[in-house]
């Protein structure tokens, strides 16, 4: 079946005691998690929404999921700089190791496509890849002068891409550690002198499935980025030339690009929160506003697409898991 962005709905809704923050599929499909405000992480099973917590360990919100591609292990990374190894599916969790990261917030996770690497990138701006096996460190990577908000491994496993506060996008050579090129995503940074903040930056990065275009979330116009006031947006570059060829938007909303996938079919899913509610947005990539929109009960603060490609998960600030449909409902 193919997916249809116009016709997505929300199929389920499972509640927890406190806000979701970030959540993931795992790679068998079995099963949606999402970290919440309590330090803890939740797993949901698809078939009956029966739900396993994780204890508590982070000391702090943890702000990003990974998993190895044999769906065994959950990787998470926390506010409190720590990296987590988890089993995935055990009936009582705990942990197979955590390691001290970063200093500061781990605020993303990318696991490589062989399930070789780990790379993470943090508040004191590096980006550092791990093996993913026994979490020691291969190398670190130094250039970014801001908190890296993203990673992401290209799918040849022979780079990393990561993008920080500044609106910067740097692509390394994984083997060597070496700054490749860098993308232009300043438009998603915000400096506001009167306040003192810088605000925005690269919150998710995509790479299109016919691996043409690099797509990169966020927000812009931040007029007033201490009362939340920007809107989001989605920049589009060749991946040939770093040339920047699309700004898309979501017209009459005001909120933050939290999360951007690049679908099977062709086309960009958006996940938005912020001052207008929540949002899953849909453009093609080659039209700068949306195909779709799809108005959210609450705010949304991640977003992640099934591996059927119909089905996707938003992690909601009102304590609520949802899976979404993209197709026309059934019974």
């Amino acid at each position: 079946m193919k997916a249809d962005p116009q016709q997505t709905h929300i199929t389920h809704q499972w509640p927890h005691a406190s806000p979701l923050i970030a959540c993931r599929f795992d790679p068998s499909g079995n099963y949606v998690f999402a970290s919440t405000e309590d330090y803890a992480v939740q797993r949901w099973r698809l078939s009956d929404g029966q739900k396993v917590s994780y204890p508590a360990l982070h000391d702090s919100w943890v702000g990003a999921l990974a998993f190895l591609p044999d769906g065994r292990t959950l990787i998470t990374g926390g506010f409190d700089g720590r990296i987590m190894w988890w089993p995935a599916t055990d009936a009582k969790p705990a942990p197979i190791r955590s390691i001290q990261a970063h200093a500061g917030w781990v605020r993303a996770l990318a696991v490589s496509p062989d399930g070789k690497w780990l790379a993470s990138g943090g508040n004191d701006h590096l980006v550092k890849v791990w093996n993913a096996a026994d979490g020691t460190l291969v190398r670190e990577l130094a250039g970014h002068k801001a908190h890296v908000y993203s990673t992401l491994f290209h799918p040849s496993g022979a780079w990393i891409l990561s993008g920080d506060l500044q609106g910067e996008i740097r692509q390394w050579d994984v083997h060597t550690g070496k700054a490749v090129r860098t993308f232009d995503g300043k438009a998603l940074h915000t400096y506001e002198a009167s306040q003192q903040v810088d605000y925005g930056g690269i919150r998710s990065l995509t790479l299109t499935a016919d691996g043409k275009h690099l797509a990169a979330g966020g927000l812009y116009n931040a007029t007033n980025p201490l009362g939340a006031v920007n809107d989001p947006l989605v920049l589009l570059f060749q991946w040939s030339d770093q040339k920047k060829v699309r700004s898309h938007v979501i017209s009459g909303v005001q909120g933050i690009i939290w999360r951007v996938i690049a679908h099977p079919d062709g086309f960009l899913v958006g996940a938005c929160g912020g001052a207008s509610g929540g949002f899953v947005a849909f453009w093609k990539t080659d039209a700068d506003k949306e195909i779709f929109k799809l108005p959210m009960p609450n705010v949304v603060r991640d977003l992640d697409l099934h591996p059927d490609g119909i089905r996707l998960a938003t992690a909601n600030y009102d304590r609520q898991m949802r899976i979404l449909r993209m197709g026309p409902k059934v019974g």
